[in-house]
């Protein structure tokens, strides 16, 4: 569970937040929970959204062999479906060693709303990361 910085008084707010979870069980989506801010009571809940790890685990397992790709090449495009937030079409790509996937997830439990959020895959030394030789 990780909590970001609240963005007072804005219909629109921006995190620009840069958090770091430990995965356990990689056939687990992330959960988001977006809430308000109340200064009085408990904060209302502004709606949630679920990130499928499963598209970008296949890309990143991959990383060893990516290394003569140009920069900025896709390496897989997953669109919206009804197993996914997404709402509209996410990339996932290879940049200056790094993969990361843009997403634009709707939040479900709501009228409307969406949060967009960037995911890169950092492994720590001394744990088990994606590298199944590990």
């Amino acid at each position: 569970k990780v909590k970001t910085n609240v963005v007072k008084k804005n219909c629109n707010p921006e995190w620009c937040d840069e958090v770091s979870l430990s995965i356990k069980d990689l056939n687990d989506p992330i959960e988001l929970m977006v809430y308000d801010k109340d200064t009085l009571g408990a904060d209302d809940p502004m709606g949630t959204a679920e990130i499928d790890l499963k598209p970008y685990l296949e890309a990143a397992k991959l990383r060893k062999e990516l290394q003569e790709l140009p920069n900025g090449c896709a390496l897989k495009k997953v669109q919206p479906s009804g197993t996914n937030d997404l709402a509209d079409e996410s990339r996932i790509l290879w940049e200056n060693g790094r993969i990361t996937q843009d997403m634009r997830l709707k939040l479900r439990n709501v009228e409307s709303g969406e949060v967009l959020i960037q995911i890169e895959w950092v492994d720590i030394p001394g744990f088990k990361g994606l590298d199944p030789g590990f």
